[in-house]
């Protein structure tokens, strides 16, 4: 690996398909604990499971908000990282109204971060600003307002979108936020070598439903 960057740390081991049953989320668990992933990814109606399977492990449990589109209002997407982080969750990574992003309502995408950050408050707040469907200059806004409002991390995509992450959006977010704020790369990275790539453009945490794939070409 290029300057002995271990991915493995950085990946948000991802299963968020609806029909993801309670023994496939057993399982995501049991390998994030194997290969000391960052954590787990599930939808919030598996956070609990995922809290009590990872408990003492060291593996965080991060969940989605407002997922995948974006369209709930702030105070749906604020309850339910709210709820969420009282089931277990550590981290929340929510999704933008992208809509109002693409309208240049940057005041509700705004009060649409800011209310879910006030509602995590003490925990990692990731903000997806789902690429595939703005321009650049619509990604750079989107990664400024969600600084402003506190955020931790930018995040790319949901997955669920028309496209996932690409090196060139990594290095445009990156370039926006600076050094000191993460981004996370997510959405269509199968193998190390575009995980690498991702770190390479700037990510430090990646999004992936191949952890275990990217973990074993590690070793």
């Amino acid at each position: 690996m290029e300057n002995n960057v271990k991915l493995t740390p950085m990946i948000d081991h991802t299963l968020l398909k609806a029909v993801a049953t309670k023994e496939q989320i057993v399982k995501l668990c049991e390998e994030a604990r194997q290969y000391h992933f960052a954590s787990v990814c599930v939808n919030p109606a598996n956070v609990s499971l995922a809290a009590e399977q990872l408990k003492g492990s060291g593996v965080k449990v991060c969940t989605v908000i407002g997922f995948p589109l974006g369209a709930n209002t702030s105070v749906v997407k604020a309850f339910e990282a709210t709820d969420a982080i009282a089931n277990g969750a550590d981290e929340v990574d929510m999704v933008i109204n992208v809509g109002a992003m693409k309208a240049g309502d940057t005041e509700l995408v705004y009060n649409d971060i800011k209310a879910v950050r006030d509602a995590s408050a003490g925990k990692l707040l990731k903000v997806i600003i789902e690429t595939c469907y703005l321009t650049d200059e619509e990604k750079v806004k989107a990664c400024e307002l969600s600084k402003k409002a506190g955020a931790d991390f930018v995040k790319t995509s949901t997955g669920f979108g028309t496209g996932g992450a690409t090196a060139e959006d990594v290095a445009l977010m990156r370039k926006t936020v600076g050094p000191d704020m993460g981004v996370k790369a997510s959405g269509g990275i199968r193998d190390a070598a575009a995980a690498a790539a991702m770190v390479k453009a700037g990510a430090n945490r990646l999004g992936c439903s191949a952890g275990v794939a990217i973990a074993q070409s590690e070793k």
